[in-house]
């Protein structure tokens, strides 16, 4: 990895998100050899979490080591003390620190003055964990991921970042269709275009969800409203009116398509009311995979960085 820590997808290389993909799916098969034996874990979150926290907790434990909850009120993130002090002091107690913050600068900060490996486990900016774990998924329902076509519909949010990166590390063509207004991030598009350069994926940004799902392999949403930006709810709700998916826009991609949405889902606004249940839905698996990408994830960092302490 480029630094100890993981805070975008972009910290890692194309060859070593394939390790990690083929290694969450290896683990999924099992045995889980028990890498963590010994290690600590600090999830700290100023955020509402299920499956971040419950997928990093049992992986931790599947892998034979040890992960504790700090609330919000708990520690009290940059009110009750600074930043910088937490991450000195965490970093004398623990293995490495699992992060679920409001602020992508919040990260940025206990990473600098962690000496131990600090994890994005979703920020304003991006959530990795969760982008990994979808990549896991199509792998595990196309056999492949070179060349597929993936869809995004929707709020050009944290998810949607992650997602992009990893699709365009990994082969995948990307297309995310969103309203004026609520794109991805320049900086965000910027790195991806240059993983494409490489991986030969292509990046298509539009305002028509028609045109993104065609030949879709992949139909994915999100929420139109992510926490923190509960006042734009309804201005929201406005804007991305023509944006829910349904079993009519589903119907304009492959036969074969499959739908994924990290959860939770607000049902009847981005996604039509009954399709999680669906046939071509694989959200639950999606949700599953969440812990064998976790487990892989940790294995990965503790089996290197954590020999340091």
């Amino acid at each position: 990895m480029k630094t100890k820590d993981l805070l975008s997808v972009a910290d890692l290389s194309a060859a070593e998100a394939e390790k990690i993909i083929a290694q969450a799916l290896k683990m999924k098969r099992g045995p889980v050899p028990q890498l963590l034996s010994g290690k600590t874990l600090a999830l700290m979150f100023e955020k509402p979490s299920l499956r971040t926290r419950v997928s990093f907790e049992v992986a931790a434990h599947q892998l034979g080591g040890y992960c504790f909850y700090l609330s919000p009120d708990e520690v009290g993130l940059g009110k009750r003390e600074p930043v910088s002090d937490v991450a000195h002091v965490l970093s004398r107690y623990v293995h490495g620190i699992i992060a679920r913050t409001f602020s992508h600068e919040t990260l940025q900060t206990l990473a600098r003055y962690s000496t131990v490996p600090v994890i994005n486990a979703l920020s304003d900016l991006e959530h990795p964990c969760q982008a990994l774990a979808d990549i896991v998924t199509i792998r595990e329902k196309k056999g492949r991921l070179k060349d597929l076509n993936l869809a995004f519909i929707g709020d050009g949010n944290n998810v949607a970042h992650s997602l992009l990166l990893a699709a365009s590390l990994t082969g995948i063509n990307f297309c995310i269709a969103s309203p004026p207004g609520y794109t991805v991030n320049d900086k965000i598009l910027q790195t991806a275009r240059g993983f494409a350069n490489h991986s030969g994926s292509r990046i298509l940004l539009t305002e028509e969800p028609e045109q993104a799902v065609k030949d879709a392999d992949v139909v994915y949403t999100d929420v139109w409203t992510s926490m923190g930006q509960e006042t734009e709810a309804e201005k929201r709700r406005k804007a991305f009116a023509r944006y829910q998916v349904d079993v009519r826009l589903l119907s304009l991609a492959k036969k074969d398509v499959i739908f994924m949405h990290p959860l939770p889902a607000h049902h009847g606004e981005e996604v039509a009311v009954g399709l999680l249940d669906s046939p071509c839905s694989v959200v639950f698996d999606q949700a599953e995979n969440r812990l064998h990408l976790q487990k892989a994830l940790l294995a990965e960092i503790f089996g290197k960085a954590g020999r340091t302490r």
